[in-house]
């Protein structure tokens, strides 16, 4: 890459020599022709009036041969113009097609060039006398002094724009190998970096110079961040493998020694330990169940049937189906009553999921009292449950719910759920259109968590039109 953008780089700077050099030239050369025609046609006018006012001293002849030795000409002589058009002695290169005959009859002063030569053509006035003297011109010829001349060729400063051109092709050689190196050096060390952190190595960062360009440590900076939430993620992975593992472990483990001393009549209590293999084998299927959540969620496949619910009567149904649950652990769990409460747009299922979803995270912390309350905040509908346990430290209440995070608070915890509840409960949430945050502590001063989903209310329908007369028969 570096190489190929420094011939770019060079590329660029030899076409612009190029051009520039052909253009410098063609703009000298336009400039010489029409300064040499601007100065000879004011030398040639001269002259004519020159021939008309010569001394009696001196012949034609002698003044023309006096003023070539003067002025730098190549040619400078009457010539005859016949009324046909025909001229008697033009000089080369010049040709009659290079001459306007309408205007020299017409006594103006042609000019022109053909090439480098600058010619002047200006009609004058001579005797008879000097018609012979100076070329036999015949009397029915009109007399046109001819004047050419080199123009100044700038070819021959060439040499100063070569001079030039070898300069700044160093000069410009020097600055595209620099760039090419400042460019392509950072671009290498992030394609190093992005190789390694795709072989595997997630520690692998860019190096960043002082002298790179912003927009290069803007891509390096990009690929850090990257492999910075790869890596963070790799780790939040294996905690939640761990996790899991150790959920499947559990049960599995209750379950395989009650199978065993029911086998090998190893226990009197045959209904106990039928309850307990039961009971772990529903706790299995619910993180079964979970994960098979988690899956569909991700692959866009979870369907959901969106109807206006009583939010109030889902979170009453929920919090009776896990009263028992809360005796058991010594927990008053409170809910709202069954009267018709606020109307949200959501999946009934979807939302009692989400719900107890909450009630259950609340019961792994309360140490006595969990309460679950429905309202309204403007076009919302907010399911709050709050519990009066440890609470969750500042720093991981953004991260509760996210599918692999494992705080230390929920290390401590009673183990009642999958530990994916609250993963679903946010994946859920936003499904249906609302959000979900936590509060910790929800009371200034008072332990405890308070875990908020807002659903958006379902519109209000239109009353019955209001009358303002009897009603007609």
């Amino acid at each position: 890459m570096r190489r190929r953008l420094t011939i770019a780089v060079l590329a660029v700077v030899v076409v612009t020599l190029v051009l520039t050099v052909a253009g410098s030239l063609l703009l000298v050369r336009r400039a010489a022709i029409s300064s040499a025609e601007s100065d000879l046609t004011s030398q040639t006018q001269a002259l004519a009036e020159l021939l008309a006012t010569r001394s009696a001293v001196l012949t034609d002849e002698r003044v023309l041969a006096i003023l070539r030795q003067v002025g730098s000409y190549d040619f400078l002589r009457p010539v005859g113009l016949s009324p046909a058009g025909q001229f008697t002695d033009l000089p080369a290169p010049l040709s009659p097609a290079d001459l306007d005959v309408a205007a020299l009859q017409a006594g103006q002063t042609v000019t022109g060039n053909v090439g480098s030569i600058v010619f002047v053509a200006e009609p004058v006035s001579l005797t008879v006398r000097q018609r012979q003297s100076l070329g036999a011109i015949p009397a029915a010829d009109l007399a046109v002094l001819v004047v050419t001349r080199h123009a100044h060729d700038p070819v021959n400063g060439t040499g100063y724009f070569v001079l030039v051109a070898a300069v700044v092709l160093v000069v410009g050689a020097a600055v595209a190998a620099v760039l090419a190196r400042r460019v392509s050096e950072p671009i290498r060390r992030a394609l190093g970096t992005t190789e390694q952190i795709a072989a595997g190595d997630l520690d692998a960062r860019v190096p960043v110079r002082a002298h790179d360009y912003p927009e290069l440590v803007a891509l390096a900076d990009a690929i850090n961040s990257m492999g910075d939430s790869l890596a963070r993620a790799r780790g939040l992975e294996r905690q939640f493998l761990l996790s899991v593992s150790h959920d499947l472990r559990t049960p599995l483990t209750s379950i395989r020694g009650y199978a065993e001393a029911l086998a090998e009549g190893a226990t009197d209590d045959v209904p106990g330990a039928a309850a307990v293999i039961g009971t772990e084998a529903r706790r299995l299927e619910r993180l079964v169940q979970d994960l098979l959540d988690l899956a569909r969620l991700d692959a866009r496949r979870f369907s959901l049937d969106m109807t206006v619910v009583d939010a109030a009567q889902v979170a009453a149904g929920v919090v009776d189906a896990f009263g028992p649950e809360a005796s058991g652990f010594a927990v008053t769990l409170r809910g709202p009553d069954r009267r018709p409460g606020p109307q949200v747009v959501a999946d009934r299922d979807r939302l009692a999921q989400v719900v107890a979803n909450l009630v259950e995270n609340a019961l792994s912390f309360a140490t006595g009292d969990v309460t679950v309350e429905v309202g309204t905040d403007g076009g919302w509908c907010t399911v709050a449950v709050t519990d009066d346990g440890p609470g969750i430290p500042p720093g991981e209440l953004q991260q509760v719910f996210d599918r692999h995070f494992t705080g230390e608070r929920a290390r401590a915890r009673r183990r009642v759920g999958t530990g994916l509840g609250l993963a679903i409960v946010a994946e859920l949430t936003r499904a249906m259109g609302g959000t979900v945050g936590a509060l910790s502590p929800p009371v200034p001063g008072r332990p405890g968590t308070r875990m908020t989903v807002r659903l958006p209310c379902a519109p209000r329908p239109a009353g019955p039109p209001a009358t303002t007369g009897p009603h007609p028969r």
